[in-house]
């Protein structure tokens, strides 16, 4: 039987989220996901894919009244998503299903959300590696349920025309990003680069792409995260 517990979900004032206590846990990089992601006043529906217990979704509630629609392929971690929705008592706002987000197209209608985020995984699949296929943790970080492209598929079609898309990767896969980015019209607008530690290269990206919009790229200034107390507003005047 799993064991759960209930923690902060790290600085954010009334927020909660279940985890495995010896196991499955959000990352900093859903924060970072969810502090990059600046959402619009007619922003009324909002995506976020591979969701996991819905740390993000959490943190967007915060600065929207807007639904948030979650979808999380692992039974047990989509339960851990809704028992950290509802003791925030967000039931009426944040709605997570546990399906994979491949079959979208059962649920909703192309062209659909305002705003789509996405903390993937990160790592292709090594054929002369043997994954277990059953562990939480290959799945949420290994490309064996979902790959990029296919990703980027499916935002380009369940994303509304001008339509902002926010990811959070591997710095080293940002050639790969862009490149997927104009085969499916999800112009790149800004890249915001994420070290660790200092005079360490950047390991992470966040993206913002805006579904078939004019092009035009802002590189944003470095910003590591070693040591910080807080990343609420993390990247309010990082300039250009």
């Amino acid at each position: 039987m799993i064991s759960k517990v209930k923690n902060d979900l790290f600085d954010y004032p009334n927020r909660y989220i279940m985890q495995i206590k010896d196991g499955f846990k959000f990352s900093l990089d859903s924060l970072l996901l969810a502090e990059f992601t600046k959402l619009r006043q007619s922003d009324k529906l909002i995506l976020d894919m591979c969701t996991g217990n819905a740390p993000v979704p959490l943190v967007l509630s915060l600065k929207t009244d807007a639904k948030i629609i979650g979808f999380e392929l692992q039974r047990a971690i989509a339960e851990l998503a809704w028992e950290s929705i509802s003791i925030n008592g967000l039931d009426k706002q944040i709605k997570v299903i546990n399906d994979d987000v491949k079959n979208i197209g059962e649920f909703f209608k192309s062209n659909t959300f305002d705003v789509i985020t996405c903390n993937p995984p990160y790592f292709k699949i090594n054929d002369d590696k043997n994954k277990n296929k059953n562990d939480y943790l290959t799945l949420a970080r290994h490309e064996i349920a979902i790959d990029l492209e296919t990703i980027f598929k499916l935002v380009n079609r369940f994303l509304k025309d001008n339509g902002v898309f926010y990811m959070v990767h591997r710095a080293e896969r940002l050639d790969e990003i862009i490149i997927l980015a104009n085969k499916y019209k999800l112009n790149v607008k800004e890249i915001q680069f994420i070290s660790t530690k200092k005079n360490n290269n950047p390991s992470t990206i966040l993206v913002k792409c805006v579904k078939n919009s004019k092009i035009g790229v802002k590189i944003k200034r470095e910003i590591c995260v070693d040591n910080l107390s807080t990343y609420q507003h993390l990247f309010e005047g990082s300039g250009k």
